[in-house]
Formats: structure tokens, sequence, C-alpha cells
């Protein structure tokens, strides 16, 4: 058998699993894996980022929108732990991913050796890491075996990441071993005797409501949830950042379950009788800290369909838990025969008019009005266009206002961290530009931008074109508004000064314009939309327009009133 040096067998087994791309920060630590990918460049695509946090972002919305790992590379110590962060975002938003780190030469370790790390105590979940597995490849013969485990540890069951730490030495070995065969997620299936007591439950119901997210979902599966809805009439909330799990068009449509809660929909959730939770873990933005659902025993009955048994009665104790994976559960519910008539088709419709009603915009001060520029945005983006955010106030005007058509349309357009991480909305807009060609909208706050605006080096030297929003408030708009609730008139830290946010998306090949007032953003959007390269379109937005639905001073006011 012909012998090859163990990094390039290492690139060919990520070849083996479908691979296309992997994100990354070159190193010396991984130089013969960069080698092997210069030899298969033809079949995988290396895009060089400016630092670990943004690639890890990246391959993280990579496994979003394609439902296999996103491959992330770094180099050991400083490296690792600055792609920690999207690791992390994997592990929250149950996204597959494999994290790959060259490390020191096996004679230097357990010496503190240059940039040395224990990966295991760092990244795994026996110190309650946040990654799904965190192994080590010593061998050169088996890059084989651990890169076929890695991936199918990543998607099966709870989809999450996997780090492999590869020594430098290990990778300049001479090896004859063969990739092993693409891994496929393993679909686990809804037990029928469970179906049929949730359909019992469901006949016994009379607020009924479904709550659908998590990781793990198709076309087809969304599809079959639609027609599950729709055969029992049932009212359907996306999961925090999910929106896109069930049509926001659909006359079943609640809303979406999270941030910034509709009250009303925070009431009809609590009110409800029976909840079918299919897919998210129900942590706590779903659950406006565990309060919609009381911990651990709800007053809902409490159905929980999730792809790992561990995530299962982990927090909240069902009446009836059921480990499938979201395309089984999904079409297992769309064959469960519904009555002639229900109890909650009134139920039903006024939760959809309630999230209708919620669309109306608040009337707040300024030059700016953020509901008309999703507006503008709804009305121009094409139905399969992806929307990225970062973590921020910003990031609930296109939550409440924008209307996904998402994965029942076939295509997964929102890209947001649930795991409420800043910086992700600008590196994730650019792998879905890289990944999918289609036309990519972000939505940034000027300190969410600055955290990884150097990734529109990377979009301009890749061709990946997106387009940026960047609401400039000129603060950390989040903690703020945290701040004048518990320290009203207290300002400390929160305040930004800024750069020319135009003018430094033109230095990195982008173009960029300054909006201050609303009837100025639907034509940029239509140039920008036109033109070849990526392009920023900063906003001016008022200070004291803090939220959807209130003012900074208003929540000043209600501070002051408070104190004692």
């Amino acid at each position: 058998m012909t012998e090859q040096i163990a990094g390039h067998l290492l690139v060919d087994c990520l070849i083996a699993q479908g691979v296309t791309h992997a994100f990354g920060v070159p190193g010396e630590s991984y130089l013969a894996v960069l080698d092997g990918l210069h030899a298969r460049q033809d079949a995988i695509r290396f895009i060089t980022c400016r630092q670990e946090g943004g690639a890890a972002y990246m391959a993280e919305a990579h496994g979003k929108l394609t439902g296999r790992p996103g491959v992330c590379m770094v180099t050991r110590g400083p490296g690792a732990t600055n792609a920690s962060i999207g690791v992390h975002t994997a592990f929250q938003d149950s996204t597959p991913m494999v994290l790959l780190v060259g490390d020191v030469a096996s004679d230097c370790r357990d010496r503190e050796a240059f940039q040395e790390v224990d990966y295991q105590a760092f990244f795994g979940p026996s110190t309650r890491g946040f990654a799904k597995r965190v192994e080590r490849i010593d061998d050169a013969n088996r890059i084989p075996e651990y890169v076929a485990r890695a991936f199918a540890t990543a998607m099966n069951g709870r989809p999450g990441p996997v780090v492999l730490v590869l020594p430098e030495d290990m990778l300049t070995r001479m090896t004859t071993a063969q990739p092993l065969a693409r891994v496929e997620a393993v679909q686990a299936w809804s037990d029928p005797g469970a179906l049929r007591t949730l359909r019992e439950m469901l006949l016994e119901s009379e607020r009924p409501f479904v709550i659908a997210g998590g990781g793990g979902w198709t076309p087809q599966a969304a599809q079959a949830l639609q027609r599950f809805a729709e055969n029992w009439r049932l009212p359907v909330g996306n999961a925090f950042r999910f929106q896109d799990t069930f049509d926001n068009h659909h006359p079943l449509y609640a809303g979406d379950v999270g941030i910034g809660l509709n009250p009303k929909l925070a009431a009809r959730v609590k009110a409800a009788d029976l909840i079918i939770a299919i897919g998210p873990r129900l942590g706590e933005m779903t659950t406006n800290n565990y309060t919609l659902l009381e911990a651990p025993c709800p007053k809902q009955m409490l159905v929980h369909i999730h792809s790992s048994a561990e995530e299962l009665n982990r927090v909240y104790q069902a009446d009836l838990a059921i480990n499938a994976t979201m395309n089984a559960a999904a079409r297992s519910l769309e064959v469960l025969t519904a009555p002639v008539s229900v109890a909650w088709e009134q139920w039903a419709l006024d939760a959809n008019a309630d999230y209708i009603a919620n669309l109306q915009p608040n009337k707040l001060p300024g030059d700016i009005d953020m509901p008309a520029i999703v507006g503008v945005l709804q009305q121009h983006l094409p139905a399969d266009a992806v929307l990225t955010n970062g973590a921020g106030n910003f990031a609930s005007w296109v939550h409440r206002f924008y209307k996904h058509h998402g994965l029942v349309k076939g295509h997964k357009t929102q890209l947001a961290p649930t795991v409420g991480a800043m910086g992700y909305g600008v590196p994730a807009g650019i792998a879905a530009a890289i990944t999918t060609g289609r036309v990519v909208l972000t939505m940034a706050g000027d300190g969410d931008f600055l955290m990884n605006g150097q990734e529109l080096a990377t979009a301009a030297q890749h061709g990946a074109k997106t387009i940026i929003v960047l609401l400039n408030n000129g603060m950390y708009g989040t903690i703020r508004m945290h701040q004048e609730r518990e320290f009203p008139n207290h300002v400390s830290g929160s305040y930004l000064q800024n750069p020319d946010f135009a003018a430094l998306a033109r230095a990195y090949g982008y173009a960029g314009v300054r909006i201050t007032k609303t009837a100025e953003f639907e034509g940029e959007l239509l140039a920008a939309l036109t033109r070849p390269e990526g392009t920023l379109m900063e906003v001016m937005l008022d200070a004291e327009v803090i939220t959807t639905r209130t003012t900074l001073s208003v929540i000043t006011q209600q501070a002051l009133q408070l104190k004692p």
C-alpha cells in the first residue's frame, strides 16, 4: 500500500466525510495538514481567517447550514483558547462541529511546553466543559478511526462539537492507513406506545401549544412538523433563535418564544394545559428564566421530544419523554390520526392574531424607524436570504419584526447564537455566503461588530459578499439597559467611542455608507444587493431607542420610582 504523510491522510479523511470547507488560522503546529490542504485544494477549500474565534464561528455556522460538522483548524494554546467561544456556541446551540488543534510534539508533552494546554481539562465534558468528546491522536495509523468517530459523535444524539488534538510529530509520520467511509447520523424513532399516549393527551387537552426548535432539523422534518400542526390545528411557537423552524407566515404560527417575548405569548404559554416541546432543550431563554414552565415540574402537562436521552428529564420532569431525532419525530407526528374537530380552534386562531398584533410597532423617538427598516428588508430580500446576528438588543428588531419562511421552504435562513455570544453575526454571515452563495444580511451592533469585524478581510479575500446593517448607538446597549434598571443614572463601562464604521468597511474592501434617516435606507439596500462587493450600512440609531418597546429614559424613570 502507498505510504503518505499523516497530515495528508487527515485531509483525505475529511474529504471522505464530505468536508468541502475548513475554516481556520494557520499555525506551525499543523504544517503537515496545511500541506495536505494544498495538495487537495481541488476538493477542500481552506478559508484563512483573521482570528480563531471568527474561524470557529464560521465553522459553527457551516454546521448549522449543512447539518454536517463544520470544521475549524487552529494551532495549540492561544489558537485553541481563542476558538473556544465557537466551541461553546456549538455546544449550547446543538450544532455539529469538529475542532482540529495542532499540538506540541509528543516528546515535549507534560512539561508546560510552549503554548501547551491540557485540552481534556479545558474542553472536556468530564469537567463540565463544552465539547461532546475530546481526543488526542497519537498513532497516525488510527487517524481514520478518530476522524470517523468525531463526525459520528458530532452528529448523533444531541449534535455538538468534538475536539481532536493533533501532536505535531504525529502529523509528520508516514502511514499506509486509508480513510473510512462517510458516516451518517443515526435516526432514533419515536416509541409507538409513546405516540399513542401523546395522542390521548392531545384529545384530552383544551389549550395545547407546540414549541419547536433546537438542532438537527432538516427541510423534510420542518415540512412534516407543519403537516402535524395543520392536521391537529395546533398553534406553534419557535424556540429562542430557531425562528426558521416553523414558517412565520403560516396561520398557525404564534411567534418566537425567546428574549423580548410578546407578553401575550408569554401569558398563552403559561395558560396552556399541554406543552409539546419538539427539539429544544427548554433552556433559560426559551423558558424566560424558567418561569413560563416552572422547573422542575411545570404546571402544564409536558411532552418533551429530544434527540438526546441525556437531555430528557435533565431539567424538566416531563409527563411524557420521547427520545427521537427531529426527522423521525416529525414524520411520526404527521401520521398521528387527528379528530375531525378539536376543542382549541379559537385558541389557535387567537395565538396567531396575537403574533400579527405584535408586528405593530411601538412609537419611539429619533430619525430612524427600525420597524420600517426591517419592513424594507422583508420587501427586498429573497425568501431564501440568510439572516445572521450576534448578541445584543439590536438583534431584537429582526427577531420581532422579520418573518422567516425558513426550513419548510427548503432553506435554513437564521443563524443566531442561542448561547448569546457577541461577535457571531459577521463571521457567520461570511461562512453563509461562502457555503451557500445566497444573499446574506447581517444585523450587528457597534459593540458586537468590533468583536469580529476584522473578518471582513476574510470576506474580501475569499469573495464572500455580505450586507451588514450596523446599528450604532454608541454603547453596549444591553448592558446599559440593565444598568438603568438596577442602578439608574450610574453609567459605568457601557459607553463606546467608535470609529467611522463606513470608512473602516471601505478599508477592508467593502462598500461603506452611513444612514441617518429612514428614507435613505431603501436606496442603499437596493444598491448593496446589486454591487459585486459586500456593503456595510452604518445606521445611526438614537441612544434612547434601547428596545423594540421602550426607551432608555422610561426604563430609568421606572427604576427610580421603585427605589426606596
